[in-house]
């Protein structure tokens, strides 16, 4: 191994509002010796999400939340270098929800296997995990677009949200896009055909230029971002639009109950659906989407992004920068 020991980040504090680096530390242990029916993976990439701020608060959840003093977790991909395992190679790539260290001894049934023939392994982290899974069945399981019908989609240079639109497209829509910068903005016309992209920053009326963006209203609008923007889209629906929410980054950092436009007689007056949901209450049919998206890939009809910080030991502030819109695409940190 190039090293003796294993460096882990644990989550020392929890925030109040924004966090910063001072809520991480580095520590450092012995590596871990895999047993009967483990393997000891290293990892080569880890996956930073917003869903992971709402973890670091002492409250009761859908998942539960980080512990103070030990190790964080989520998304990685990791190559196999130790097998007690029968269903194991040394060499192997594997993907799970592991923590963030350099080594960790897993579960055989915690990982699953990777083809790197098929596709970059990072991509089990993005477009072909849980991120294009998120888009997949969020937009046309709730969305439900029709051809010729207008889809909005805030976050659209995000990881899940430059998947919806692309889906959007291929499904016969106009597909609109929100981001934070004029270069995402950009990213989403020209790379990806978006017909329409709004930049939220800079956009003296915002309402106004997603009206503009918008001329027969709003059919579908998939929700990652919450706040001001959902606010705007929310004035513009059309008679039995469907919603899927997906996020609310902006209000994660946010202390206190936020209060803004009392949405609800807008639902009534256009019987709109309104519709939370998790990736994982589609999980006996995740194999359908990974081939139907990796077959769009195949066919140039999805492209994806990854915006890649290297080194473990900056793992938290590759996570600290989804909410300053720092990445475009899938973040990640290739960890060595």
């Amino acid at each position: 191994m190039e090293q003796q020991i294993n460096k882990r980040i644990i989550l020392v504090k929890r925030p109040q509002g924004f966090p910063d680096e001072t809520c991480f530390k580095i520590v450092e242990s012995p590596i871990p010796a895999p047993e009967k029916g483990q393997v000891l993976i290293k990892t080569k990439y880890l996956s930073v999400d917003p869903y992971m701020r709402n973890r670091m608060n002492d409250v009761k959840s859908y998942i539960p939340p980080f512990q103070l003093n030990e190790t964080l977790q989520g998304g990685a991909v990791g190559e196999v270098i130790e097998t007690m395992s029968k269903n194991f190679s040394k060499g192997d790539f594997v993907t799970g929800f592991l923590p963030w260290q350099h080594y960790t001894a897993a579960e055989e049934k915690a990982v699953h296997k990777l083809d790197p023939r098929i596709a970059p392994v990072s991509t089990a982290l993005g477009v072909l995990g849980l991120t294009g899974i998120t888009a997949y069945f969020g937009l046309l399981e709730i969305g439900r677009p029709k051809p010729g019908e207008t889809v909005v989609v805030s976050g659209a240079a995000g990881a899940v949200g430059m998947i919806v639109g692309q889906i959007a497209k291929i499904k016969g829509c106009r597909a609109v896009g929100t981001a934070g910068s004029d270069r995402k903005v950009k990213y989403l016309v020209d790379e990806l055909g978006f017909d329409a992209a709004v930049n939220y920053k800079t956009a003296p009326d915002l309402g106004k230029a997603l009206q503009a963006a918008c001329p027969k209203g709003v059919d579908v609008y998939f929700d990652n971002v919450g706040g001001d923007i959902s606010d705007a889209v929310m004035f513009l629906i059309n008679d039995s639009a469907r919603i899927p929410l997906c996020g609310q980054i902006a209000l994660y950092n946010t202390v206190g109950i936020p209060t803004g436009p009392r949405i609800q007689p807008l639902l009534l007056i256009h019987h709109a659906l309104v519709n939370g949901f998790l990736v994982s209450n589609y999980a006996d049919r995740f194999e359908e989407a990974t081939a139907q998206l990796a077959a769009w890939i195949k066919e140039n009809k999805l492209k994806y992004a990854e915006t890649i910080i290297e080194g473990l030991e900056n793992t938290p502030r590759a996570f600290l920068g989804l909410f300053k819109g720092e990445n475009l695409g899938k973040q990640l940190v290739k960890v060595g």
